[in-house]
């Protein structure tokens, strides 16, 4: 196998997870915060989907036609906006998206070459990010970081009641 081979199945493996832990989550389950702040699934599933593509396509691809629209509802950085307070998009639309995105994730990373992978990745304004140097380092990022925020995924819906999953 290719590295980017490897990536692409890592990525894929990971996602298989997180869409596990998604499949009985109905009505405000998607919205609901254990305290006022709080990550939601909701925004946690918008929030990977949105930083695959960055880290995929912005940071390691070059593509600055990003879907902002989009992303702009998932920054990090600060609380996170309840659902009477924000107009999030649909659970049908973040999955779309999520969909969309690893979709393309997998197809641009399976072909990628050693030697591409190795070079450089910066984080937001080209200064070095805090957890990888190389556009092997961004990408395998996408799978940390989903696999940290498939955990938070787990934890909430443990608090709902739902079931323990494995």
């Amino acid at each position: 196998m290719t590295t980017g081979q490897v990536l692409a199945d890592q990525i894929r493996r990971t996602r298989e997870w997180t869409i596990l832990l998604l499949v009985d989550l109905a009505g405000d389950d998607w919205t609901w915060q254990p305290f006022p702040g709080a990550q939601h699934a909701l925004w946690i599933c918008g929030h990977v989907a949105s930083a695959q593509q960055q880290l995929v396509f912005g940071r390691c691809l070059g593509q600055e036609d990003l879907d902002s629209e989009f992303m702009d509802h998932f920054a990090i950085g600060g609380p996170i906006k309840s659902a009477e307070e924000h107009d999030w998009p649909s659970p049908d639309v973040v999955r779309r998206q999520m969909d969309k995105v690893q979709s393309q994730t997998e197809e641009a990373v399976v072909g990628l070459s050693d030697s591409f992978l190795a070079e450089p990745a910066f984080g937001k304004g080209g200064v070095p990010h805090p957890h990888y140097d190389t556009k092997l380092g961004a990408i395998g990022h996408v799978v940390r970081h989903e696999a940290f925020h498939a955990g938070q995924l787990a934890m909430l819906r443990r608090l709902r009641g739902k079931p323990f999953l494995r």
